[in-house]
């Protein structure tokens, strides 16, 4: 069965030599392999290798490789050992059971990559003086297997993962050393996860007794109280004894530790994700290994058993907190984060004694009364469900923003307090008897001294609403109370002597007394101490400290959520400093910008009473005090204000810091350009090359000329320079003339630098190739750590999540336009973006055309004449490829693809760091080149043996079992092309027995796996079982977990399907693991006596790297996308990494696997609340003690959203993942226990820019507010007049002085503007450094020419209503972000429905406002405003590629009736209706009865919101905007008209306007409903069409009620137009107030189809499926409809207005060709073409334009008529209407 011949020498203590000194032995015949190569094929696809993956004979010989045509079968070779190689899950043909024979090491030695390699492990070889060899590792992973009931793939594939660890790490030190930190590193060292836990559960209590060699046991949780004193002083002596047992342990025993913990973690699927559980799991499981019951077991534990009675049960309960079954299939629960027991929950369960005492069996004893060996056996009769609680509640309220954020809230809001009550003096002034005012300094200090009082209001606030977000139970609200308590007395001591002060003062008659002055002083100074605790001290750590505290009671958190790893004395310093300028300058400036510049408005505004004003209702009362009412809104204003400002001098200060930081880094362009090119040469040899340990027989030039070499002609296969350009480039041997030596010339390249009268162009301008030259020689001037001999070196894995991503694109999408709407193909597109590259690729494929014409014989020079030629090469310029052969076209596809953003570029790229470590391999051991002569294929084994054991690529393709069959041959493709790529993917079986769940494995293949014949797929390497299905949450962070088993190696970098890598950047791999700071070990034992302290310092968790985004400079939309990822990814995270706030965000970053894996994996995965998963990561890492640090000399390529729709998806994406974060855990720790400048750093590097973009939105609409109530003012009143000299001009008797209020505006106005504006400082200063001067001013200046400005207003709205409307309704989805390019032109209708809810309401609504105040109030700054406005309302459609073309715009029209009007008869998927009851579905939710119609496709599950969430956003905030409108029009209503007397009555007139409309609508449907209910039935069978008469009759009555309302409100107003305008204002307001009370409280949940709807219009409601509610819904369809009708007509109007904004361009000629020019930044001659319509269809669009366009003139001037004709006619018309007069 086994081929006897399986160790090549028979000695069994020797198994294998080293491959250097034994000679190579053949087995097997193939001696005439090293003349004769038997693979004879032309290498097509595999550039770089040759034969890439064919075994090298040194095992078996086998000829399967199914993809060689060439081969002669191979008589002589086993039959069975490909069978053998890779046993299938099911069938046992491992070996014996029991009792190993030497014979199972053959089925081990074969699975460290493909057959043949020499020494799968070369670093762990007998004559290294290895603690334990490979068979005896064997012996203790099969018997554990025994043991515990492991599957045999799982072990199989932990063998070989702890296999190439120890190799990895001995390869650096010796075995005995990489055993030990190896055990160090996971069960017992200084940062063990497993330790820490050990020691935080408090497991060590009972173990004065227990075992030597790890303690166990729980405490007795009844004797704990007396224990309490001691324990405290044993936790040390405890860590003690745990050291010496460590030291004690013999290397076989730490092994076995070792191999336990894999097993356990290779199969615990999701059970990864809870770190602490599975270190529970592990110690059960250890403590009974020890136990002798387990020891005399004799038969095995049948296969899958730990999956089985472990792992299930608890992935079953994670599953069913998420998912039910209804009808046999899994649905997700309608339940909100807070009601979902998730990960984290599960997770801190095991922190505390208490938890693990929760869990009980079935029988109801408790797991922690039986004794530690015993425990593992019963873990299949846990009860689960009775242990678990929530540990944290998720709720949604924006409470979490007060409680992680509270040291914010309290800096801005107290000091906004002091400075603004001191400098509202004219407030708190005493009037005295004697009409004289006095203003009292004890009251001064007093009212300032309040700003202690709102700290710790705001203190109690936040404290309240922890008390809701954590479980009441244990002790861990002890703390919250004692707080609480001690918040009160603080309370008392800073506002109770205001009281004292106020009366005492009142009654002084204008004296103080000195006791009031020395009270008012002394509670000025506590509100200021008080203050500055509450700003900086964590609450976390006020009373009860839970961050350093001492008590064994808060170790947990301390250990898993406070354990920041500390910054270097200088990183502290700048972080300190950087703070202290932000601050100190924000301090200054908002005192003398905003505070003093409000001083004077107070001061006019506080006593104003508005004379002679009157109003029928209220009379005086409210109308006399409208500057009060400005003014308060004034005062919310500025403080909004306030808090911008320090987002302001944060950029600054943080872009100085980030770029002060890389100039001492030495990044800067600014350092002597020519330089770098010029010792380029050196630096390659000095920092690339591990030039310490090598011999020097060689020149430097020598081993620097072959890396050079291979970076240029890599470009030049990338089609990135042309041939002349290599020959400038390369390094060349030339003759030296004597003696028949050559000599090396350096390029001309390097010379030219220094010599300037040498000239020539080396590579195109502005080209890929000189960005990248450019970069790798500017990132060889910093330091960077030295690297190691290659096979030193650690490996690593990369690992790529793919879901549907395009792996290929084919053919049909490079040369077919995507759809009607595309007017370019996206081959044409690529070539305008990248002419060069394609003119290299043509000048390649032709040179390959010919050669395989002369190869086939038919001459390619047949005709010499020159035109002729020109002809033949027009497919070539065309589509790249004249014969339609597969080898031809799939160039093309390839080229395609390797620009576009597919998974083949990444693959390609990353494939990469395979040819640098073999390129590093051969330049710096030339022995082994000698070694092989002539030989180059051996020498190509050699190389790929080396590559392939320090790197692994692994693809997580999730669906590969369910691709279809394109996407099933781009995946072979890949494979074919890169042999050593691994592919992990989910492979389904179906049930064993009827009705159960289908069993789940991950399997994993490569490019050697054999093809099973029957099915035609290859044979899975390792298939591994799953205990169900591992996508439980939004899926990537799922399919990256069911992958990582199969990493290998000591780091991971984690590279998502749309990035890309280069050669030069992965030569400079080594140096980039060397910042994880392991290289160096300390030879001391981590367990030793002295030498553990060699072991403090804090592990590196993760290593950042910068991206290049490469979709930049490809339009508008790209660019800025682009510009702000290059901002985020590189300037801040620049400074933040240095001042210790950097997290991880999915970029290419580095991660050290074994400590991201010990401690929950590289991302958190609960469905929703982790959307953003990679952020966790960081988060996790930092708070458990890993540092995160940030290269600057590495880059990864990155594509970026391209198209306006992609790019808001993306911002929606990160939007509500931002609001999932601040609901998240790891927001309250961070936010609760991080010390204030780090606290400053992680808020404003995170979460403050999203609330930053909220607050902007806010000031804009308070803003907008303060001006109609200052218009009102302006408008109404006599405002008084100032000559020159400041004189009163005459005639101004009883004027009020309102002149400081107008200079404030302008300051306000001015604020926002720069707040806006500071968002493009990064990135200017970020290219003026990187790419000097000039680059940057064009960068910006086309950015600006192209309207960015109007993008950013339009994004900040984006990202603010995607965190709000996620904090009050939820519904954060993983959103897959498009990365096509963006040449398609999308409707009108399509836009609107996507953006009315997020801005073009709102931006609607403020326009109307900002009408009224333009006409109220006009100041040249406001112009700014309008720009802001119409951006929120047009934007959309101002970056819609082709929006303008004259054609496409009415046929749009015709859409967007069309799109207005359909749905009512019959579902329509894009419909009003539709979108209509999706937006209010977000509040109402669903039925939960399934009643499987199709239209119920067409709606998300979205679950109820909670009341407590719509109650503030969608009752009493419109309630609010309503009557601040209706108080402003009163206002203006309340002055005599021209003929002196005063209007009848305008709240009535008001509320007539407003309520009108719904209830002539409700009149309109109840006429309606009864013609439907009686003659519906009847008609519908002989006219089909009843139903849309019905609906398209009542919508036009609708809009006419709409519309004649607001012509008798015109009518009214006597033609005023500003005070018309303001009605409309406050209509809108109140309209909006009552719809939205309707939909939130009087609305029951909606169905999932759109039934209802048709029933209501036709009248027929049986056979609707609507079941018991029949009776019920007509009546909540009519309410629905009332509210449907208004909707409908508004969104009719808002469409026409915004038709016709975009109307002017559309006049002006040529105005498409500039717009295209500005959005796509390509030349009016490279621009696209217009679409190719056949005769038909032009005729079709010209009869539509024409019927369409004739109606659209016709709306326009009835709209401008129904305005303008009234008002000119005005003096004519008269009309005598009792009625209005009293109205």
């Amino acid at each position: 069965m086994y081929p006897q011949s399986s160790s090549p020498t028979a000695d069994h203590a020797d198994p294998f030599t080293s491959s250097a000194s034994v000679p190579r032995r053949d087995f097997f015949g193939d001696a005439d392999s090293d003349s004769v190569d038997p693979h004879g094929r032309r290498d097509t696809y595999a550039s770089d290798s040759s034969n890439n993956g064919l075994n090298d004979g040194e095992r078996y010989y086998d000829h399967n490789g199914n993809y060689d045509p060439y081969v002669q079968p191979d008589t002589d070779s086993d039959v069975d050992i490909y069978g053998q190689r890779y046993p299938p899950a099911s069938s046992e043909s491992f070996g014996p059971r029991v009792g190993l024979s030497d014979t199972t090491a053959t089925a081990y030695a074969e699975y460290a990559g493909p057959p043949g390699a020499r020494e799968p492990y070369p670093a762990w070889t007998a004559e290294r003086q290895i603690p334990l060899s490979k068979e005896e590792i064997e012996d203790i992973f099969l018997d554990l297997t025994q043991k515990f009931g492991f599957q045999r793939d799982s072990m199989r594939n932990m063998f070989d993962f702890l296999m190439q660890l120890l190799d990895s790490r001995a390869s650096r030190m010796p075995p005995s050393q990489a055993l030990l930190t190896l055990h160090a590193d996971y069960i017992g060292g200084e940062h063990a996860n497993y330790r820490k836990w050990y020691f935080a559960a408090q497991l060590d209590l009972d173990d004065a007794v227990g075992h030597v060699q790890n303690p166990g046991g729980l405490p007795r949780l009844g004797r704990r109280a007396g224990a309490r004193s001691s324990n405290e002083k044993s936790l040390a002596t405890a860590m003690e004894r745990w050291r010496q047992a460590m030291n004690n342990m013999s290397q076989y025993d730490r092994l076995r530790q070792i191999a336990l913990y894999l097993l356990c973690w290779g199969e615990a699927a999701q059970v990864r994700f809870v770190p602490e559980c599975l270190c529970f799991i592990f110690k059960c499981a250890d403590d009974y290994y020890r136990s002798p019951e387990c020891q005399n077991r004799v038969d095995p534990m049948p296969e899958g058993l730990y999956l089985k009675s472990v792992i299930k049960p608890l992935y079953r309960f994670i599953r069913d907190q998420g998912y039910e079954v209804v009808d046999g299939r899994f649905v997700r629960r309608e339940r909100d984060h807070a009601a979902i027991i998730g990960y984290d929950d599960v997770n801190q369960l095991f922190w505390y004694p208490e938890g693990i005492a929760r869990i009980v069996l079935n029988d109801k004893t408790r797991l922690v009364d039986l004794s530690p060996p015993h425990r593992f056996m019963q873990f299949g009769r846990v009860d689960w469900n009775r242990a678990f609680f929530k540990t944290y509640y998720e709720k949604r309220s924006f409470g979490h923003l007060l409680v992680n954020f509270n040291r914010i809230w309290v800096i801005h809001v107290s000091l906004y307090w002091f400075y603004t009550a001191y400098n509202s003096p004219k407030v708190y002034q005493i009037s005295l008897p004697n009409n004289k005012v006095y203003n009292s300094p004890a009251l001064s200090w007093s009212v300032t001294a309040l700003g202690g009082t709102v700290a710790t209001i705001i203190m109690i606030a936040a404290t309240l609403a922890e008390f809701s977000y954590i479980p009441t139970t244990w002790n861990n609200t002890s703390h919250l109370s004692r707080r609480l308590l001690f918040l009160f007395i603080t309370l008392a001591l800073t506002c109770g002597p205001t009281f004292y002060i106020a009366i005492a003062e009142n009654s002084s008659n204008g004296t103080t007394s000195s006791l009031s002055l020395i009270l008012g002083i002394v509670q000025f100074f506590i509100s200021v101490v008080a203050t500055l605790l509450f700003a900086t001290m964590p609450s976390g750590r006020m009373f009860g400290d839970r961050v350093a505290g001492k008590s064994r009671k808060y170790l947990a958190s301390q250990t898993f959520t406070a354990s920041y790893p500390g910054l270097t004395t200088s990183a502290r310093l700048a972080s300190v400093s950087l703070w202290a300028l932000v601050f100190g300058c924000k301090a200054t400036e908002s005192y003398f910008f905003l505070t003093l510049s409000f001083r004077d408005p107070i001061a006019v505004m506080v006593g104003m009473k508005i004379q002679g004003c009157s109003d029928k209702y209220f009379g005086s009362n409210l109308c006399t005090n409208q500057a009060a009412f400005s003014l308060a809104i004034m005062y919310v204003m500025d403080l909004v204000l306030f808090f911008l400002d320090t987002f302001l001098w944060y950029i600054i200060w943080n872009t100085v810091f980030s770029i002060a930081r890389s100039f001492m880094l030495g990044l800067s362009i600014w350092t002597p350009w020519k330089d770098i090119y010029t010792r380029l040469p050196k630096r390659i040899y000095a920092k690339l090359l591990a030039t310490r340990d090598m011999e020097v027989k060689y020149k430097p030039k020598v081993l620097v000329s072959q890396i050079w070499n291979a970076i240029i002609i890599s470009m030049y296969r990338e089609h990135l320079l042309s041939i002349e350009h290599v020959q400038k480039l390369l390094y060349h041997q030339i003759d030296s003339g004597h003696d028949g030596k050559r000599s090396l010339r350096a390029p001309p390249f390097f010379i030219s630098q220094s010599d300037k009268s040498f000239k020539g162009e080396f590579f195109p301008t502005g080209s890929e190739a000189e960005r990248r030259i450019s970069f790798f020689a500017q990132s060889l001037t910093t330091a960077v750590p030295e690297p190691l001999p290659v096979d030193a070196m650690p490996s690593f894995t990369v690992l790529t999540p793919h879901y549907n991503e395009k792996i290929l694109l084919s053919l049909r999408e490079i040369i077919r336009e995507e759809d009607q709407n595309a007017r370019v193909t996206l081959l044409e597109y690529l070539k305008q973006l990248h002419p060069i590259e394609w003119e290299n690729f043509v000048k390649d494929t032709k040179i390959l055309a010919e050669e395989s014409a002369m190869f086939n014989g038919t001459s390619g020079f047949g005709t010499d004449e020159k035109g002729q030629s020109k002809m033949d090469d027009l497919p070539f310029y065309c589509i790249g490829f004249k014969s339609a052969a597969p080898e031809f076209t799939l160039r093309t596809r390839i080229w395609a693809s390797l620009r576009a953003q597919t998974l083949y570029r990444t693959v390609s790229g990353m494939m990469n760091y395979a040819k640098a470590i073999k390129l590093l391999y051969r330049v710096e051991n030339p022995e082994v080149v000698q070694q092989f002569g002539a030989n180059t294929d051996k020498l190509e084994r050699e190389l790929e043996r080396m590559a392939r054991r320090k790197f692994k690529f692994v693809v997580s393709m999730q669906r590969y079992s369910k691709f279809n069959k394109e996407e099933h041959e781009n995946a072979e493709f890949l494979l074919r092309a890169y042999p050593d790529l691994q592919i992990a993917y989910l492979d389904e079986e179906s049930p064993r027995k009827e009705g159960g769940d289908p069993r789940l494995f991950s399997a994993l293949i490569d490019g050697h796996s054999e093809f099973i014949p029957e099915t035609g797929r290859r044979r899975p390497n390792f298939r591994i079982e799953l205990p169900g299905n591992p996508i439980l949450g939004d899926g990537k962070s799922d399919n990256q977990n069911h992958a990582i088993i199969f990493y290998r190696g000591e780091y991971l970098q984690l590279i998502d399907a749309n990035q890309d890598n280069y050669l030069e950047e992965c030569l400079k791999i080594r140096n980039i693991l060397g910042e994880f700071e392991e290289y160096s070990i300390s030879t001391q034992s981590p367990y030793a006596q002295y030498g553990h302290k060699e072991f403090k310092k804090s592990p590196v968790a993760i290593v950042g790297a910068r991206e290049y985004i490469f979709s930049e400079n490809i339009g508008i939309l790209g660019d800025l996308a682009a510009g702000k990822e290059q901002t985020f990814g590189t300037l801040s995270a620049r400074a933040w990494a240095w001042v210790g706030g950097k997290l991880h965000y999915g970029h290419p970053d580095f991660l050290n696997a074994l400590y991201m894996n010990t401690r929950g994996g590289v991302s958190k995965a609960q469905k929703g609340l982790h959307l953003n998963e990679d952020i966790y990561a960081g988060m996790t890492a930092v708070g458990r003690g890993g540092r995160i640090k940030h290269t600057e000399y590495y880059q990864c390529g990155k594509g970026r959203d391209l198209g306006f729709g992609t790019i808001l998806n993306f911002q929606t994406k990160i939007g509500t993942g931002m609001g999932e974060q601040m609901l998240s855990r790891e927001y309250y720790y961070m936010g609760t226990q991080l010390p204030i400048d780090r606290f400053l750093t992680f808020y404003y590097g995170h979460p403050g820019f999203h609330i930053n973009n909220m607050l902007i939105i806010l000031a804009v609409q308070c803003f907008i507010v303060t001006m109609v109530f200052l218009g009102t003012l302006n408008s109404s009143i006599l405002v008084c007049q100032y000559s020159a000299t400041n004189n009163l001009l005459p005639g101004m008797d009883g004027c009020y002085n309102l002149t400081p209020v107008f200079e404030w505006i302008n300051r306000c106005i001015i604020s926002i503007f720069l707040v806006f504006m500071i968002a493009f400082m990064p990135l200017f200063i970020q290219e003026l450094v990187e790419r000097g001067t000039g680059r940057a001013i064009i960068r910006l200046g086309k950015q600006f020419m192209s309207l960015s400005p109007v993008f950013e207003v339009f994004s900040t709205q984006i990202y603010t209503h995607s965190i709000i409307s996620n904090l009050t309704f939820g519904g954060a989805r993983y959103i897959a972000t498009g990365r096509g390019f963006a040449t398609v032109r999308i409707s009108f209708s399509i836009l609107f429905s996507r953006f009315a809810g997020p801005s073009i309401y709102l931006g609607m609504r403020t326009l109307m406002s900002l009408l009224y105040v333009t006409m109220a109030l006009w100041t040249p700054y406001l112009i700014y405003f309008w720009i802001s406005i119409l951006a929120l309302c047009v934007a959309p459609f101002l970056f819609n590629p082709h929006q303008f073309a004259f054609a496409d715009f009415v046929i749009d029209y015709r859409e967007f009736l069309r799109w207005m009007s359909r749905g009512n008869s019959r579902s329509h998927n894009n419909s009003w209706i539709g979108y209509c009851r999706l937006s209010r579905t977000m509040i109402t939710g669903y039925k939960k009865k399934k009643l499987g119609l199709p239209s119920e496709k067409l709606s998300g599950d979205v679950p109820r919101a909670g009341w407590r969430a719509v109650i503030f956003s969608e009752v009493i905030f419109p309630i609010v905007m309503a009557i601040l409108f209706v108080i402003a029009y009163i206002f203006v209503k309340s002055f005599p008209d021209s003929t002196g007397k005063l209007p009848p009555n305008p709240l009535i007139r008001i509320l007539v306007i407003a309520l009108g409309p719904i209830v002539w609508n409700a009149a309109v449907l109840l006429v309606q409903f009864l013609i439907s209910i009686f003659l519906g039935p009847m008609m519908e069978t002989s006219f089909p069409r009843f139903g849309s008469v019905m609906a398209t009759t009542a919508h036009v009555l609708g809009v006419v009620g709409m519309v004649g309302f607001f012509e008798f409100l015109w009518f009214l107003e006597t033609w005023n137009a500003s005070h018309a305008v303001l009605g409309i204002i406050a209509v809108i307001a109140i309209q909006r107030a009552i719809h939205k009370i309707l939909i939130a409280v009087f609305l029951s949940r909606e169905f999932k189809h759109d039934e209802t709807n048709h029933a209501w219009w036709t009248g027929r409601w049986y056979g609707r499926n609507l079941g018991a509610h029949v009776m019920s819904q007509p009546a909540r369809e009519f309410v629905v409809k009332i509210i449907e009708l208004s909707l409908w007509s508004s969104d009719l109007l808002i469409g026409h207005f915004l038709l016709f904004m975009l109307t002017p361009p559309i006049l002006f000629p040529y105005a498409d060709r500039l717009h295209a020019m500005l959005l796509f930044w390509l030349r009016p001659s490279k621009q696209i073409r217009a679409p190719l319509y056949s005769l038909k269809q032009k005729k079709q669009r010209r009869w539509i334009i024409i019927k369409y366009g004739t109606l659209y003139v016709i709306v326009i001037l009835v709209f401008t008529a129904l305005i303008v004709l009234p008002a000119t006619f005005r003096n004519r018309i008269h009309l005598g209407c009792s009625l209005c007069n009293n109205l």
